[in-house]
């Protein structure tokens, strides 16, 4: 890939848009399998739950959250109008059975009432945070006393090896990352590392590695 190309597959993974957004939110589903299911096994979908996905792509994996029991409650929230319109194709029979819905913003502003979720939880976004402060404080706000967080993200000394991170990502070790919650109103319950089998990016085979960081909100 040259440097516009892997500017725009940045800018794409950021916020896909148009056409190649679609085939993005496909390719991301290829690429991230493990790194949902082991991020879903830590949220721990049960009745009567009222979960806050931010970030959700274009929602391939909201099944295995929803079919667990049909008083569940999942809402996804992301700032590509593309993603939105896709999860909602994906999702049009858990939506109809009103259990599933989405909604446009930006994270800095969510538009929900306080203490609206038990649990909360975002996988590969935390690199696209421009505040992590006023995001936190938004979270923090929307997530009820005790609930739980779930941040999920491939580590810096995987990421840096990504010729495309250089154009926009924040990049975390996974004590960067416990760090910052810890420093923003949350009480980490446990970080896990994840290794998972390789990925072909660019025509080569890649170390595929996550840090799953489950904490509760103080």
């Amino acid at each position: 890939m040259d440097e516009q190309s892997l500017q725009q597959l940045a800018a794409q993974l950021r916020q896909p848009t148009g056409e190649e957004g679609i085939k993005t939110g496909e390719w991301m589903n290829r690429g991230n399998v493990h790194i949902n299911l082991d991020t879903l096994a830590i949220v721990n979908a049960t009745a009567a739950d009222n979960i806050l996905e931010i970030g959700m792509g274009n929602g391939f994996f909201i099944n295995k959250i929803l079919q667990q029991h049909n008083s569940i409650q999942y809402t996804g929230a992301d700032f590509s109008d593309v993603m939105i319109a896709e999860a909602e194709r994906i999702n049009d029979t858990w939506i109809k059975n009103g259990q599933a819905k989405f909604v446009l913003t930006n994270g800095i502003t969510l538009p929900f009432a306080d203490e609206s979720f038990n649990k909360i939880f975002t996988i590969n976004t935390i690199y696209f945070w421009d505040d992590s402060i006023k995001i936190l404080d938004e979270i923090k706000r929307v997530l009820q006393h005790k609930g739980k967080l779930i941040i999920t993200l491939r580590p810096k000394r995987q990421m840096i090896n990504y010729p495309f991170t250089k154009y926009g990502f924040n990049m975390f070790s996974k004590q960067d990352a416990t760090q910052l919650l810890a420093q923003n109103g949350f009480t980490i319950a446990q970080a896990i590392e994840k290794q998972e089998p390789d990925f072909e990016l660019n025509g080569k085979m890649v170390t595929m590695e996550s840090v799953i960081i489950e904490a509760v909100k103080v």
